[in-house]
């Protein structure tokens, strides 16, 4: 929960297993401790189908039943709230993604990729994210000059900052639904669905 750019009241999830389950009851401690906001903030990706799927429902029900507004922020906004002065650098923000591959934005939306296969930098680079690490040694190691952050993952109080700015018409607006890069690994079966149960 975030006033005026201060956090009142905040909660942390430690492990991805058991997600789902664990938003809701996370969700109902924070309004029991500071009441319903007017605004609903919420990262709206890239992520994992799971986490995202499962944070962005709550939100959206949440706003439903209480009758208040939802904002969705992506977490390159996020991240780049966390770093004003760049010194003139591009912000490249790479996040892990399945095994052997991150989700990187370069400032023109996500795309999935291995770290072999980053796209060519162009002038002076920050990067950020929790796959930040491994970009900036390969970037370094083609001789771009690049700076290794230290935002990582998205701070509550500035994707409050960002969403309040959105609702205010000061960004463009950013539906609450997820933003994918990959394809779901799921499959439909072989044969085909099914039929519904009669």
């Amino acid at each position: 929960m975030v006033v005026d750019g201060v956090v009142l009241a905040e909660a942390h999830i430690a492990a991805a297993q058991g997600l789902p389950a664990a938003i809701p009851p996370m969700i109902a401690a924070l309004l029991a401790k500071s009441g319903l906001p007017g605004l609903i903030a919420v990262v709206v990706g890239p992520g994992s189908f799971t986490g995202l799927r499962a944070g962005i429902a709550v939100a959206q029900g949440l706003a439903l039943g209480a009758g208040i507004p939802t904002v969705g922020v992506s977490v390159t906004e996020a991240l780049a709230e966390a770093l004003p002065a760049l010194g003139g650098r591009t912000l490249w923000v790479a996040l892990q993604a399945r095994t052997g591959r991150i989700f990187l934005d370069c400032g023109d939306g996500p795309r999935s990729l291995t770290v072999d296969a980053l796209p060519p930098a162009v002038g002076r680079i920050a990067v950020a994210g929790d796959a930040a690490a491994g970009v900036a040694a390969r970037l370094a190691a083609r001789g771009v000059d690049v700076m290794l952050t230290s935002a990582r993952q998205p701070q509550p109080r500035l994707v409050a900052m960002v969403a309040a700015r959105r609702a205010a018409g000061l960004l463009p607006p950013l539906e609450a639904v997820p933003v994918y890069v990959d394809a779901p690994e799921a499959k439909l079966p072989a044969g085909g669905l099914r039929p519904a149960p009669v």
